[in-house]
């Protein structure tokens, strides 16, 4: 199983940015997407962004688009997520996920949103002020 460790997670004002980092354990062949989401407390899990093994496709929550990028590198094993233009709403645990072929057939928002994904790492706090 792929181990997933999160960090980049921190205090900020709205408007500001952060930068999330996920590193991986090693890039498997079974890997086929990596993404992101997020949980705050008494709300639902919510799939944030999501991007193919190589890059070639990304996918984002509407909640999210036009702020946050996703991105990879392969040469590090790591999986970004650039935050931009942060709003107190996007207040969460924020979760790094892999999935394996076949798991996102949507391309893993409306999955991650159902739990649905093959490796979690244990998330990094985002807190955002107004």
């Amino acid at each position: 199983q792929v181990q997933l460790v999160e960090s980049g997670g921190d205090s900020v004002q709205a408007g500001g940015s952060l930068r999330l980092s996920c590193a991986a354990s090693e890039y498997t062949f079974s890997t086929a997407y990596w993404g992101w989401f997020r949980q705050a407390p008494g709300k639902e899990r919510e799939g944030v962004a999501s991007i193919t093994r190589y890059g070639a496709r990304t996918y984002y929550a509407d909640s999210v688009k036009g702020r946050f990028t996703i991105s990879q590198d392969n040469a590090k094993n790591t999986v970004y997520l650039q935050m931009n233009s942060l709003k107190p709403e996007d207040t969460a645990m924020y979760y790094c996920a892999a999935a394996f072929v076949g798991t996102w057939p949507e391309g893993g928002i409306s999955e991650m949103a159902r739990g649905r994904y093959n490796s979690r790492g244990q998330g990094t706090q985002v807190t955002v002020s107004s």
